[in-house]
């Protein structure tokens, strides 16, 4: 029996990475899945690679900052495919790293929108999707930094994604009683292009590598399964929590 037959996704982020894996991933376990990103020539390629394996997915190219795009995600699920289960937020990201004084207001405001407020605009929708389906999980991609770790140059994306958490448990004390799971997860190092793009010497992969007790990068199939885990019945009795995928980079000091 495929863990998501039955089930409607939504999975933001999903051009490359760990959205990318992700939507994969959902829908060969039986989900149908709408899919965004700004990338539709990307988009499009994973549709395609997803019904050749007779998966169902659906795309929509569009920013996640824009409330419009979130609606209109939330219609398709229901017009298409008959309601919403399954929402994976994860879209997100790092933004420039900068020391808190001399990062502008307008790179503060790009980094949270991107990674805040496109969560909550999602949420505002799926939400009352998920209640008419009679529940479901609304899962949001979080990270260990700002919540085990600080580093230097990340205090826009900490705080951004430190917000996710909070925001993930109110939802999970507001619906807890409509049937709905909200959870977040912390992937730690993650061979995404966002992540070669903050590694990008091997010098610098190194070092990321170093920071993990487990001495490498997480693959994105790897962050997938457990966003899996949060979004089936496998995790039925999860709910606000913060599940860490993060190779041991939070307790590490070897």
């Amino acid at each position: 029996m495929k863990q998501l037959a039955g089930k409607v996704a939504i999975v933001t982020g999903a051009s490359s990475g760990i959205g990318y894996a992700a939507a994969k991933l959902f829908a060969a376990e039986g989900a149908k899945v709408i899919v965004t990103a700004r990338r539709e020539t990307e988009l499009e390629s994973l549709v395609a690679e997803i019904q050749r394996n007779q998966g169902e997915a659906i795309a929509l190219a569009g920013d996640v900052r824009d409330e419009s795009l979130a609606r209109e995600l939330v219609e398709i699920a229901v017009r298409r495919f008959g309601g919403l289960d399954i929402a994976f937020n994860n879209a997100g990201t790092t933004g420039e790293a900068l020391p808190v004084p001399d990062m502008p207001n307008k790179a503060w405001n790009d980094i949270l929108e991107t990674n805040l407020t496109s969560a909550f605009l999602g949420a505002k929708y799926q939400l009352p999707a998920m209640v008419a389906r009679g529940g479901g999980s609304i899962i949001f991609t979080s990270t260990f930094v700002g919540h085990t770790v600080g580093m230097p140059g990340m205090g826009a994306y900490a705080a951004s994604k430190a917000g996710l958490i909070g925001l993930m448990q109110v939802i999970a004390a507001e619906f807890g009683t409509k049937g709905i799971r909200a959870n977040a997860l912390l992937p730690g190092g993650t061979d995404t292009p966002m992540g070669r793009a903050s590694a990008n010497t091997p010098e610098a992969l190194a070092f990321v590598e170093g920071l993990h007790a487990l001495k490498r990068l997480a693959t994105p199939e790897e962050i997938a399964r457990s966003a899996l885990f949060l979004a089936s019945d496998a995790s039925s009795f999860m709910t606000g929590s913060t599940l860490l995928v993060d190779g041991g980079v939070s307790i590490n000091r070897t």
